[in-house]
């Protein structure tokens, strides 16, 4: 399976919106790929509208979503209808049909001890195809959606600032909205540190 730092896999793959390259298609933008067990599920329904609900907050992000279960693309179609005709929300996105299983081998999205189906894992990629963060939740715990919005728009401002980002931010509880400076690499660096920057210690300044 990937890990954070590498290139995501390139594979093609089947979805509701036809055949996506990944990362190729979405070069240039951030993407979210999360999967989830299956169609037709409370909880997966729950986080699919939340999905939608908060697409135009990642879309202002310059970030898109891509969903994936091994289901076949029928059976995401019809769900998705069902979505839309019962509780009143369009499923926008695209959804990959991984009915071989091949891609969730791929990314190890099915672990053997929680069933057949896959658990939901999501994977942040940047514009360059680079794989930024990852997580993975079992089949009872639905997601906390706002989260991974809150990641990809941390990562964002990291990548532009050159900064790390605090706990709970943008609500810190030590420097609330700030950002942390890149710890000091020599003596002189560190005492020109709490010069310049709002601090704790040469090791702990933000800005």
């Amino acid at each position: 399976m990937p890990l954070i730092g590498e290139s995501f896999p390139h594979i093609e793959v089947q979805t509701t919106h036809g055949m996506v390259r990944l990362p190729g298609d979405y070069k240039g933008k951030w993407f979210v790929l999360f999967s989830h067990p299956a169609d037709f599920t409370p909880v997966c329904t729950t986080e699919f509208v939340a999905f939608q609900r908060r697409y135009e907050e990642f879309r202002k992000l310059d970030c898109e979503l891509i969903g994936l279960s091994i289901d076949q693309v029928f059976s995401h179609i019809k769900w998705i209808e069902w979505i839309r005709e019962n509780l009143k929300v369009e499923i926008e996105f695209p959804i990959i049909a991984d009915n071989t299983g091949s891609v969730s081998n791929m990314l190890g999205l099915i672990h053997p001890d929680k069933g057949t189906n896959t658990v939901r894992a999501v994977f942040i990629v940047d514009p360059d195809g680079v794989l930024r963060a990852i997580l993975y939740y079992p089949q009872e715990l639905g997601r906390n959606i706002d989260e991974i919005v809150r990641m990809v728009e941390a990562l964002k401002v990291s990548d532009e600032e050159g900064v790390a980002i605090p706990a709970n931010w943008p609500n810190n509880e030590l420097i609330g909205d700030s950002v942390i400076i890149h710890p000091a690499t020599s003596v002189e660096e560190a005492k020109k540190r709490i010069e310049e920057y709002k601090h704790y210690d040469w090791w702990f300044c933000y800005k």
